[in-house]
């Protein structure tokens, strides 16, 4: 059966000793296994692959209509091809009607069947059952995870009598368009892969997180290698689409028919597309196989060795995963990145240490490492060769190199709101600009610094309504911007998408539809980004105790997302390369530390916001 187990509890319908008998049937037919056949070679699951699998079962003969609703929402946790066993409790209108591919409904446990509310018909041949359970997300037909704060389902089946060989049955005749599944069954059956598009007028990679099936898609009877070929093909999310472009010439899809890639023995492979792919020039192919090896890197154990794309057969291009690397979301510097902090005389400090070293600190060189000025927060340029600093009183912000002496420039900015409510922490994006949040009750604004010099741009926040922006962390695309936001009495994470237009000598920048990412989550207190699609978060949900978590930026989470346990943590880091531990600021325990499978480590007993570049 499936992960979820169906709840029969009080005030969800008188359950039948039938129903009991029924589902201990079902629970035999699920746990089966089949005892004819030939045998068959099998492929290595995917990484990450659940082997835990659901076989549907056909109803039984004469089954009552709680059997029938029942074993309909078992074999929708299924991989049985187009859903056939489940089609076998529709009528043949209802059948023709059902699109699974429409979409899915993600409940917190396995949607709950509540006794029949009505009969209906002349002759009572009609029953209609209420569907119940907490909505937790919805994932749309493009494959997009949408969260949603938990709010209650209401879901309706109806059922019928119909003939069959001469005897009456019941069978459903109308149902609710797409799939509805519990969130453990939602997370056997899917996983998160990040596709990749170019941002808009750049020449690097933006992560569009969507989710595919674990093994064959039952729909499409696609594996996930060509499930994830395939919705790159289909283009981005409506989320990111205004601010990524994607160079495959319009209409290209794979080859009529495929259904199956398969890497060779170098870890190659070759993709078949339609004849719209041959109008790419050799520059535009090279794009082209960059966005597909960036997308195929999560579905395989190995690095991918190269991408070969073909049109009616023909070679166009062939690229490397090594000269991929020239489109990266993140372009390093080419060093590991290090973590820096405040030390307790406000001075900035770079840490080096990794999980079995001891930690070396040094103090920065320029005004920032010689306690010229008392820091209270920090952000370090992704070239490591500026930093941003706030003053500890939140007064004022600075920028200074942290490679060679010299005077402290003139402060960028200086906020004038109460103590407690000035600037925010700053962040560096990918372009090389500054932002800042001023947190001024009387004058909230988002700035940015073009460059990280000259005159503070304001940056309009659609949608941001009475909230003010606590924090805020933007992703090394510069193309989305996660936000911390205060109202109402609880603080949020948001995230925003970066817009830019006009000239780019004198660019226009906005931030466009906020999405929720932690609506469980009563308030955060910190955040970070952690890769190109995963933020990692601080924040406790309501009546719950502080976590430190793992998000994706659709929102999406799973059971191994939650960290091991850490007390009053006030800021978070983490790098890009997931290789380097997390960093974080607890006042139980001073900088910490937490290397891969261990637990938090204190690196410097005194001392505050830690962060990576950026």
């Amino acid at each position: 059966m499936g992960a979820d187990r169906r709840r029969y509890g009080p005030g969800r319908g008188v359950r039948t000793p039938t129903l009991l008998a029924a589902a201990a049937a079902l629970l035999a037919g699920c746990a089966s296994v089949p005892d004819s056949g030939d045998v068959e070679p099998v492929k290595a699951s995917p990484p990450g692959e659940s082997q835990v699998r659901v076989y549907a079962v056909p109803p039984r003969e004469k089954a009552e209509p709680d059997e029938i609703v029942n074993g309909f929402l078992e074999a929708m946790t299924s991989d049985d091809p187009d859903f056939a066993m489940a089609r076998k409790y529709l009528t043949k209108k209802a059948s023709e009607y059902w699109r699974p591919g429409a979409g899915t409904t993600v409940l917190r446990a396995a949607p709950d069947p509540a006794g029949p509310k009505e009969l209906s018909g002349a002759d009572g041949s009609a029953l209609t059952y209420p569907l119940y359970g907490d909505r937790i997300a919805d994932v749309d037909s493009v494959h997009a995870y949408q969260p949603t704060e938990p709010t209650e389902y209401a879901g309706e089946i109806r059922l019928v009598r119909q003939n069959a060989g001469g005897a009456k049955e019941w069978r459903i005749d109308s149902l609710p368009q797409g799939l509805v599944l519990g969130e453990s069954d939602f997370q056997r059956n899917y996983r998160s892969v990040n596709k990749y598009y170019f941002a808009s007028g750049e020449n690097w990679l933006v992560a569009d997180p969507v989710y595919i099936r674990q093994r064959i898609d039952p729909t499409t009877r696609m594996d996930p290698v060509t499930q994830a070929v395939k919705v790159l093909l289909d283009g981005p999310t409506n989320w990111l689409k205004p601010v990524v472009d994607s160079p495959f010439p319009a209409g290209t899809a794979l080859q009529k028919g495929t259904q199956s890639l398969e890497f060779d023995d170098r870890n190659a492979l070759k993709v078949p597309l339609n004849d719209k792919a041959s109008k790419a020039g050799r520059t535009q192919c090279r794009k082209m196989a960059a966005q597909l090896l960036f997308t195929l890197r999560d579905l395989t154990s190995t690095p991918v060795g190269q991408v070969e794309l073909l049109a009616d057969g023909s070679s166009l291009c062939v690229l490397s995963g090594d000269q991929a690397e020239e489109f990266a979301p993140d372009r390093t510097t080419g060093r590991s990145d290090n973590p820096y902090f405040v030390d307790d005389r406000g001075r900035l400090s770079l840490l080096r240490a990794s999980a079995d070293e001891d930690v070396d600190r040094s103090h920065v060189i320029g005004p920032f490492g010689s306690g010229g000025v008392k820091l209270g927060s920090v952000a370090v340029a992704r070239d490591e060769k500026r930093a941003a600093g706030v003053t500890d009183d939140a007064k004022s912000l600075y920028v200074s190199s942290i490679l060679s002496d010299g005077e402290l420039a003139p402060a960028l900015v200086s906020s004038g709101g109460p103590a407690r409510s000035r600037l925010s922490p700053p962040s560096w994006d990918g372009h090389g600009d500054l932002w800042i949040a001023d947190r001024d009750p009387g004058k909230p604004r988002l700035l940015r610094f073009a460059e990280g010099i000259g005159t503070p741009q304001p940056v309009t926040v659609a949608g941001l309504g009475d909230g003010r922006i606590q924090g805020l962390r933007v992703s090394a695309d510069g193309v989305r911007i996660a936000l911390l936001v205060s109202e109402g009495g609880r603080t949020t994470l948001q995230i925003g998408r970066v817009e830019r237009s006009g000239s780019p000598a004198d660019p226009t920048v906005s931030v466009a539809q906020l999405q929720s990412v932690a609506p469980q989550m009563e308030t955060v207190t910190a955040v970070s980004w952690a890769g190109p699609s995963r933020l990692v978060v601080v924040g406790k949900e309501a009546g719950g105790v502080q976590q430190v978590r793992y998000i994706q930026t659709d929102g999406s989470t799973s059971a191994a997302s939650v960290l091991p346990g850490l007390n009053q943590v006030t800021a978070i880091a983490a790098a890009n390369d997931d290789r380097q531990p997390l960093v974080a600021d607890s006042d139980d325990a001073g900088i910490v530390r937490l290397p891969s499978g261990g637990n938090w480590q204190t690196m410097v007993e005194v001392g505050s916001s830690p962060v990576y570049p950026g």
